[in-house]
């Protein structure tokens, strides 16, 4: 069974594609999002979704989330003391979303159409099929999270031609592309965006603001009060989307001297004037890719939101000025890219409900190598960037550029490959070098072609005359995992003790509650606690129908607590 997976930021979503439309799987908790956040429980399991989000502000210790800003690079993030690479918290979040297929379909899924960021880099996309392989699963494509959310759409079943700008502002990350249909083809245009812009950064605003109103740097603040700090302000920035202000506590322990409680208010002024910088950069990557696309605003058909953040009315109020329309969206933004991933993946088991689809991509960032260049001075200027395949080229593409020794007697041409838009080296990614001998004499000329295709990989070919041509294929970057290295990651994932998904409720409504009284005071932290406790004490009893009435009790209780 092949599915779609959009591996999101802040939440996780799988959908299947049912009776001609694509079907979103629920967990375990009944949630059609499973929040991309692990934590490692007191005993040693491993907890994930739902109950390790709450754990974030309960257990922040112990607990993780936002980890896939970090995809692509070489970091490990600890864990109670476990250290973790992104694709493997990644691969922990994919296994829980085939855990609730599984139990959803009865069958487990062994094939997906994963979604990524159309601007994440070659590392960041290899890494996203690595959390797959770990999770078990053979990746049949990558697809790009604003193609998916077209397609979602419906956009191309339509029988006129139409010029999308989608524009996608998840937890972490932003997209934009500029999408073409025609004839049954889905041209990319252009792609832009940041990979360190969404809701968290906005939240972080908030975080910052409130920390100065209340005279304190977020240092000063103990890990725990830190969490629950960037959990109030997620609430907050949720408020505003209604409500003209809200209003920030937090409970601060001190030693010998209790608690302290701050508290201050946030209008929504406040909050837009604290975000203009966030709105600015957002801005220019939309006017990157208009300006890319080589397109005019009024060739635009059709405007698009994607993701939970563009819920907010500041981002909705600046895309609707910048294009003179209201902007397409749907109340549940999150799940769109979720969908469409399914749409691609009944396309790729070619399912006879849907129209067959060409789907054409571009190279998001630029390609190229280090060049050396004389000045007017007679000087060289070393450490150039010489772009050879320029971003937004439709895929696969092949250019060749022509360079020189800079000396007569230099016997070979290191070629050093880079990735990004920077006209120095320095501020680029290095992604692979090789060394070619050059003749003595005779022509010293060299042609280097980059050759990019579908998948991500690019071929280097370095000719020399009256040799024969170096080859260098970068599939992998330094960053990235051999297959070794996924065999043996893969086994360590297989020993992990992970909770039973039967247990996911009770675990997440243990949380749940854990996080509540971290963040109430008074009478209400001990009402808060005493329901903890006889909670605990019905499913120390392993008796079904004792658990599901004290479930039932506690979930009410929430109800009432959450709704006053």
């Amino acid at each position: 069974m092949i599915v779609g997976i959009d591996l999101g930021t802040t939440n996780s979503l799988l959908a299947v594609w049912h009776d001609g439309s694509p079907r979103i799987v629920r967990s375990a908790t009944g949630r059609d999002l499973t929040p991309s956040a692990v934590s490692v429980a007191e005993d040693g399991h491993i907890l994930v979704g739902d109950a390790a989000r709450d754990r974030l502000v309960s257990h922040p210790e112990r607990s993780i989330g936002y980890f896939k800003r970090f995809m692509g690079s070489d970091r490990q993030l600890t864990i109670a003391g476990r250290q973790f690479r992104p694709e493997e918290l990644s691969a922990l979040v994919i296994r829980q979303l085939l855990d609730d297929a599984e139990a959803d379909t009865g069958a487990r899924p062994t094939d997906a159409v994963i979604s990524v960021p159309a601007y994440f880099s070659d590392a960041q996309r290899k890494a996203t099929r690595t959390a797959g392989q770990l999770a078990g699963l053979n990746v049949e494509r990558l697809v790009n999270e604003p193609t998916a959310a077209a397609m979602a759409y419906g956009l191309h079943e339509l029988a006129d031609e139409r010029l999308i700008v989608v524009i996608d502002l998840g937890g972490g990350t932003l997209d934009v592309s500029i999408l073409e249909f025609f004839d049954g083809v889905m041209e990319v245009h252009a792609t832009a965006g940041d990979n360190h812009l969404g809701g968290r950064d906005f939240d972080e605003s908030i975080t910052t603001w409130f920390t100065k109103e209340i005279g304190l740097s977020i240092d000063e603040l103990r890990t725990a009060e830190q969490a629950r700090l960037i959990a109030a302000s997620e609430a907050a920035r949720h408020r505003l989307t209604d409500s003209d202000a809200a209003v920030l506590t937090l409970a601060q322990s001190r030693r010998f001297r209790g608690e302290l409680v701050h508290q201050a208010e946030l209008t929504r002024t406040t909050f837009e004037s604290l975000c203009a910088p966030l709105l600015s950069r957002m801005q220019i990557a939309i006017e990157r890719a208009i300006r890319d696309s080589k397109l005019s605003l009024d060739q635009i058909t059709d405007v698009i939101l994607v993701g939970g953040a563009t819920r907010m009315a500041l981002v909705r109020s600046l895309v609707s000025r910048m294009f003179q329309r209201i902007p397409l969206s749907r109340p549940d933004p999150d799940r769109i890219v979720a969908e469409g991933a399914a749409v691609q993946a009944a396309l790729k088991a070619r399912d006879a409900s849907l129209k067959d689809v060409v789907l054409t991509d571009v190279c998001p960032y630029t390609l190229g190598i280090e060049v050396s260049e004389e000045l007017d001075s007679g000087m060289l200027e070393t450490g150039r960037y010489l772009p050879i395949i320029e971003r937004n080229l439709t895929v696969p593409v092949s250019r060749v550029n022509t360079v020189a020794p800079i000396t007569e007697r230099q016997k070979q041409l290191k070629v050093n490959i880079f990735q990004g838009e920077s006209r120095l080296v320095s501020n680029n990614i290095l992604l692979g070098s090789v060394d070619v001998p050059l003749p003595r004499r005779g022509d010293r000329n060299v042609d280097v072609r980059f050759t990019y295709d579908v998948d991500g990989i690019l071929e280097v070919e370095v000719v020399v005359p009256g040799r024969e041509p170096t080859h260098l294929v970068i599939n992998n970057s330094g960053t990235s995992l051999d297959e070794a290295e996924i065999a043996k990651r893969l086994k360590a994932l297989e020993g992990l003790k992970v909770h039973p998904r039967d247990d996911a409720l009770n675990i997440a409504l243990l949380a749940k509650l854990d996080r509540l009284y971290e963040e109430s005071l008074g009478a209400s932290r001990d009402e808060i606690a005493s329901v903890a406790r006889a909670f605990e004490a019905a499913l120390s009893t392993q008796d079904p129908s004792r658990v599901e009435d004290a479930r039932a009790k506690v979930e009410a209780f929430m109800e009432a607590y959450l709704g006053q």
